[in-house]
């Protein structure tokens, strides 16, 4: 029993006021709400949280670190162009997906190695990389939307919009998988610890022995992994590919990891509560549609709390010092 209370009390260190605001705002949304509870909202919500939880997973491996990894929706954009292109081209959904997907580890690792290497701060490679993702978008669509046009066996459709029992999305399940594998490489492995020192202090991490600039190039190809299945989930979910697609994702995933604890500069901070962060934004957001909240006062709300989260996180850093 004593081990069980310790796991459930790391579960939510650090993040108890984050869970309790969430719980707060589910009740307040089923009492104001007639649909918010329904089985069609919910997996809806599931659905359109996909997006979100897949880049802050992989920002929050990168935040750890020390940097955040700003490209990553135009990251997603490419993503839901290329696979859609890749179908279209009469290529199977298994080709389509794999060829997404290794296009976004190349993506992620260049960031890594641009930033690694050339010592130029992670802001600037990764917001020059966010122009150039999403310029190559626009260029291969001409500035359209790409159509799937090659799916007669419905299965590049069901990647994000089938569901188990009618109420699991196929999309959430691969989430499970993906929170599984990053939650135990930061808690269970050596590369995890050395993430933490890294972000913590890289001088100290560096006369400890730690490959600082490797460290720092995995993690930010973690991060384009991620972010190229985010693209394709996301490509599936709406049946095309826009190069308009993520634009400001990633402010709204850096604002749920940092509500979930995770730190802006590096060295603190659980995968399970950026989940919770994940979870607030978006009930918070799916709430705002059911209440018929205007979308531009929805952008406003978002970037307040983008902004509050970023002072709570200098808050506690300042306290603890």
């Amino acid at each position: 029993m004593g081990r069980k209370n310790n796991k459930i009390k790391n579960l939510f260190n650090g993040v108890g006021g984050a869970f309790i605001a969430l719980i707060v705002m589910v009740v307040v949304l089923c009492v104001f709400t007639n649909t918010f509870a329904t089985r069609l909202n919910l997996v809806n919500l599931l659905k359109q949280i996909t997006c979100n939880c897949l880049l802050s997973f992989g920002l929050t491996c990168c935040l750890i670190t020390g940097f955040p990894d700003l490209s990553v929706g135009s990251h997603v954009a490419l993503a839901t162009v290329e696979v859609c292109m890749y179908q279209n081209l009469g290529l199977s959904l298994e080709v389509s997906v794999l060829l997404t997907l290794i296009v976004g580890i190349i993506i992620g690792a260049t960031n890594g190695f641009i930033f690694s290497r050339t010592e130029m701060p992670a802001y600037i490679v990764t917001l020059a990389m966010q122009n150039v993702l999403r310029g190559i978008a626009y260029v291969l669509t001409n500035g359209g939307a790409v159509i799937v046009e090659n799916d007669v066996d419905r299965k590049f459709f069901n990647l994000a919009n089938a569901t188990i029992l009618n109420w699991i999305p196929y999309s959430t399940l691969v989430l499970l998988v993906a929170f599984l594998i990053i939650n135990t490489l930061l808690r269970r492995t050596v590369f995890g610890r050395h993430m933490y020192a890294v972000g913590g202090n890289s001088s100290t991490a560096i006369y400890s022995g730690i490959d600082v600039k490797n460290i720092r190039m995995i993690v930010f190809t973690i991060s384009g992994f991620l972010a190229s299945i985010a693209g394709v989930l996301t490509a599936s979910r709406v049946y095309s590919g826009q190069p308009t697609t993520g634009v400001g994702f990633e402010g709204e995933a850096i604002a749920s990891a940092v509500l979930g604890g995770v730190s802006f500069t590096g060295g603190v901070g659980t995968l399970s509560g950026s989940l919770i962060g994940i979870l607030i934004m978006g009930v918070m957001s799916n709430g705002m549609n059911l209440l018929q909240i205007n979308y531009y006062w929805q952008l406003v709300v978002k970037g307040i709390i983008i902004l509050v989260a970023v002072y709570m996180d200098q808050v506690k850093r300042s306290k603890t010092k």
